[in-house]
């Protein structure tokens, strides 16, 4: 990824925000300033277009754009209530789309965006994708459930980054039949900077999510405090996914195929066609 790219992401990364049911939101206010415009009635316009644009694609509008109300101090004390409205990922899509092109944040917001929106495509039609496709689905899903975990790890005692390899490590023991990280990366051929789950199938990566969020819930469900015992139940989590995997006559995960091609190298072809 490069600098451009990462500048992008976290631009728009940290004014995201996400409700009780896991949607994720952005406010106009907030998006106005991180697309560099320092009026709001300049933006409003960008706005409009972007409504007009959603409603000419057959999408409710109300249902990208919602208004909504925000208390904002005052300079001698007290707040005032100022309009704002309430983003869906899509509807930032077509204000950027719909903005000022001179801007090189503009460009770097209809990257961001456009990558977003159509991961997310991929996510809901994932039954019609190619094997490609579900990788980068998958993946896309084991980053956030990765980020559940850790906050679930956490919770469970598990604190330093030795700590949480060590947790790892014994989640992929009960999955991979005793095989940890290191031994995983020496099965498959990997160099060391390079991360196990960029390099699996769909197949195998559908198993390690089970098992990323299975161990989650058992970690919150049965109020782990320790994190040994969260240790023992990462792995137990593991081998009962090995188990089932074996009971249906599946392919244990360290015996199936590598790709040929990374989920960065997917990513970057992905990026290449959204330009185009």
């Amino acid at each position: 990824m490069t600098n451009i790219e990462k500048y992008s992401e976290n631009i728009f990364e940290n004014i995201k925000h996400t409700n009780e049911y896991g949607q994720e939101y952005w406010f106009a206010r907030e998006l106005q300033k991180a697309l560099k415009y320092s009026q709001w009635r300049r933006f409003s316009e960008s706005i409009e277009r972007a409504k007009i644009a959603c409603d000419n694609s057959g999408h409710p509008v109300g249902e990208h754009f919602a208004d909504v109300g925000k208390s904002s101090p005052m300079p001698k004390g007290g707040f005032r209530t100022i309009d704002d409205i309430m983003l869906s990922r899509y509807a930032c899509y077509l204000i950027v789309q719909n903005g000022d092109p001179r801007k090189q944040v503009i460009a770097l917001g209809q990257t961001y965006f456009a990558v977003k929106t159509r991961q997310q495509e991929l996510i809901e039609d994932y039954d019609q994708l190619s094997e490609e496709q579900k990788r980068l689905s998958v993946r896309l899903e084991m980053k956030e459930h990765n980020k559940r975990l850790v906050a679930a790890a956490k919770d469970a005692g598990v604190k330093t980054t030795m700590d949480y390899a060590t947790f790892q490590n014994h989640g992929y023991k009960g999955l991979y039949g005793g095989l940890d990280a290191k031994a995983i990366h020496e099965h498959k051929g990997l160099k060391k900077s390079q991360k196990i789950l960029d390099h699996m199938g769909s197949t195998e990566l559908a198993a390690n999510l089970f098992r990323a969020t299975q161990t989650e819930e058992k970690l919150r469900r049965d109020n782990i405090h320790n994190k040994s015992d969260a240790n023992q139940t990462h792995y137990a989590v593991g081998k009962r996914v090995r188990e089932t995997i074996k009971d249906l006559g599946g392919t244990m995960p360290e015996d199936l195929p590598t790709p040929e091609k990374s989920i960065q190298q997917l990513e970057r072809e992905d990026r290449k066609k959204l330009k185009k």
